[in-house]
């Protein structure tokens, strides 16, 4: 690896007696010649070192591999010191950040009973409940999940489809034992994918565009100026898609309380399409939480300790399926999300009454109280450069004014009052950052009660 490949004659004379043989050998080392330039003009993202040392993964907590590799780095002639490639290598930095990411691993990979390969290339362990990573947290060691509390008077639980019929893994029968909670294991590309370990599995608020803008943009109904305690709404669920693996198209409900300056507190649930942290394109179930504005505090899922899960049937950050169809079918999932009025803590439920867990109260600071914001709609991040605009998808990627079958929507939207009863959002309004980019239209019927339609494709001619 770094050499110099050099075409050979045949060994045996300087001629070749039969001219099949000696074709077929100059074309065969000719193709290893061009793949050999090939490669090295591609500029492989991770160093040489790294990639050795991944290569070899049975040995990469071997203290005398990483020596000898070292060492024989040290060694290499003059020459191959002067090449460009190997002026830039800095392997004790490669070493020290492949040491982060397994020490990483270790800490939110937690041991498991069972292990899950789901067609869709996610591995899923099955965690004992008192092992996953929220337990970590120094007000929840040794303790045991909650009881579920009781659910927000008016809710019904619908007879639907049972977990395993809306998540890839769990497809072919496959399930976790009782008493564990199923966990996409986290990999080392996951985390490679990342700019860095301490940003892993965070919602990076500050995309600079320009002066103006972060480079978020949203879609969203929401209300104000009372106080809240929970929110409820149906979701359909797209594959919308995303320009880059930078970028990530979402839609979820947000339950906010605080200034949106440093102290923001917020709880969001949704169903989400981010290849930098999934690594690849399918929509999948996710939560969030931060208690000041996205800064030092909160993660996805179960990268951090935070959200205790109690079921068995999900795992977040899992694949769901199916996904709505433009002019086809609708497939469309319910979230509630609401505070508990005995302990204080926010539960979640996701589609016809499965409890998946909830988020302590301690974790927050306004949001132990109550929330003073409930939003509900799409989200993007656009990367692209000033005067120009991503064509990330927001929703289905068709604009609010498509309707039923052709736009994304949220229909029955409702909050949960002080009194633990769940009523129509009142006052609901509706707000785009960008209406030629994505809109948003909304509406109230007795079917629906309060909706909207929402998304769009992102770069159009209206949307430079």
């Amino acid at each position: 690896m770094g050499g110099v490949f050099v075409l050979r004659k045949p060994r045996n004379g300087n001629k070749c007696r039969r001219f099949d043989r000696c074709n077929t050998m100059r074309q065969t080392e000719t193709e290893l010649f061009l793949e050999e330039t090939r490669e090295r003009r591609r500029g492989r993202r991770r160093s040489f070192f790294l990639d050795m040392i991944l290569l070899f993964r049975p040995c990469s907590y071997n203290i005398l591999f990483l020596s000898l590799l070292l060492l024989s780095s040290s060694s290499s002639s003059e020459t191959d010191n002067l090449s460009p490639r190997n002026q830039t290598l800095r392997p004790l930095e490669e070493l020290n950040k492949l040491k982060a990411i397994q020490q990483h691993l270790r800490k939110i990979n937690k041991p498991y009973i069972k292990t899950i390969h789901s067609s869709d290339g996610d591995i899923i362990d099955c965690v004992l409940l008192h092992h996953q990573p929220a337990f970590d947290h120094p007000r929840l060691r040794g303790q045991k999940p909650l009881e579920p509390p009781e659910r927000p008077r008016g809710h019904n639980k619908r007879i639907g489809l049972r977990p395993k019929s809306f998540q890839l893994w769990s497809m072919e029968g496959e399930t976790c034992p009782e008493g564990t909670v199923p966990i996409r294991r986290t990999k080392e590309e996951d985390i490679l994918r990342a700019n860095s370990v301490s940003v892993f599995g965070k919602k990076l608020r500050h995309f600079k565009r320009d002066t103006s803008s972060n480079g978020h943009e949203h879609a969203v109904g929401y209300v104000t100026g009372e106080k809240y305690y929970g929110a409820k709404a149906s979701i359909n669920v797209w594959a919308p898609k995303v320009q880059n693996q930078y970028e990530f198209s979402l839609s979820q409900i947000w339950i906010i309380s605080g200034s949106f300056g440093n102290d923001l507190n917020t709880i969001e649930a949704g169903w989400q399409v981010s290849p930098e942290l999934y690594g690849d394109n399918y929509p999948r179930f996710f939560t969030y939480w931060t208690n000041d504005a996205y800064q030092a505090t909160g993660c996805y899922n179960l990268l951090c300790s935070g959200f205790v899960q109690t079921n068995s049937d999900i795992a977040i950050g899992a694949a769901i399926s199916p996904s709505s169809s433009y002019k086809g079918g609708q497939f469309d999932v319910t979230l509630l999300i609401w505070k508990d009025p005995k302990h204080g803590n926010w539960w979640l439920e996701f589609g016809s009454g499965i409890l998946v867990g909830y988020w302590p109260s301690f974790l927050f600071t306004h949001l132990r109280e109550h929330a003073s914001m409930v939003q509900y709609g799409g989200e993007v991040v656009n990367s692209s450069p000033f005067g120009t605009h991503t064509s990330t998808q927001m929703g289905s990627g068709y604009f609010a004014e498509e309707g039923f079958t052709k736009s994304s929507y949220f229909r029955n939207i409702q909050v949960v009052d002080w009194d633990n009863n769940l009523v129509p959002s009142p006052n609901l309004k509706v707000l785009a950052d960008h209406p030629n980019c994505y809109d948003i239209q909304g509406g109230s019927n007795r079917a629906w009660g309060n909706y909207f339609y929402y998304g769009g494709p992102g770069k159009n001619p209206k949307c430079p």
